[in-house]
């Protein structure tokens, strides 16, 4: 019996608009993991560009993919203006603390 071909799945083909990409990171976010988070910051600069990504935030190319990488720890400021290229923005909200949903 032969072995399924199985393609690398790559978030970034799929992330054709503004609407996917805000969807997409904030359930990123909300997944409270930052290395997804990051995982997922990335695959969307990618989806867009890292080159227009590093020119709109006045990162070098070579910056932004290191700063993106896995296992990277990138600054919150360097976060922050990709978010801003990228043309979304974190929003902070109270914790639901009454045990619903």
């Amino acid at each position: 019996m032969r072995k399924p071909h199985l393609l690398a799945f790559d978030p970034a083909d799929h992330l054709v608009d503004d609407t996917a990409i805000a969807v997409y990171l904030t359930e990123a976010l909300a997944a409270d993991d930052a290395v997804h988070f990051q995982d997922a910051l990335q695959a969307v600069a990618r989806a867009r560009g890292m080159a227009h990504i590093a020119e709109s935030t006045g990162l070098g190319r070579e910056s932004l993919y290191k700063a993106l990488k896995p296992g990277a720890h990138p600054r919150f400021d360097t976060v922050q203006r990709v978010l801003g290229a990228l043309g979304v923005r974190l929003t902070v909200t109270p914790l639901d603390h009454s045990g619903q949903a």
